[in-house]
């Protein structure tokens, strides 16, 4: 009895790749190198990772607008649901020419663009300096404020900058 192992149509292009793989060599990334793309066996799971990432990449695409808004870390945190979610929203996300470029230089290197963590930084002393010396009245409070912003620049500042000049 001979059993068919797909029911779909041949998407594949003249190159024999399918197309979603040719898209991820052509914006370079390496489409056999998912290794961490482990995809949750409940279905309900899966569900709200799509989900998550979903929401993770719509408040990227709000940071790359707004300023007060960071754009790479919801985007990591997207392609992480994703890799646990769908292969496919994955492999869309890496091969987003937008994004994809600053999602990929973090999965090779483990860096952040130079011009981010420039911004990123300068946005936590505007932000958390304008809470502590106009919104929070507690001393407390400001301490703890302050110890918040000390501590992400300093992991800000520990992460290895790239050339790429991405989002």
């Amino acid at each position: 009895m001979a059993t068919s192992t797909s029911s779909a149509p041949d998407t594949s292009s003249a190159k024999g790749q399918h197309p979603i793989a040719a898209a991820l060599e052509d914006a370079g990334v390496d489409a056999d190198s998912d290794a961490e793309v482990h995809l949750l066996d409940s279905r309900w799971a899966r569900w709200v990772l799509i989900g998550l990432g979903t929401l993770f990449v719509g408040l990227g695409v709000l940071g790359a607008i707004l300023p007060l808004l960071p754009t790479t870390p919801f985007l990591l945190v997207a392609a992480a649901c994703y890799a646990r979610g769908s292969e496919r929203f994955y492999r869309w996300l890496l091969s987003n020419r937008l994004f994809g470029p600053s999602i990929r230089a973090w999965r090779r290197d483990r860096s952040m663009p130079l011009k981010a963590k420039r911004t990123a930084i300068v946005l936590i002393v505007v932000t958390f300096g304008i809470t502590v010396g106009f919104v929070v009245t507690g001393l407390v409070a400001r301490v703890l404020l302050v110890l918040l912003a000390v501590g992400i620049i300093v992991i800000l500042l520990r992460i290895p900058a790239s050339d790429y000049g991405g989002v």
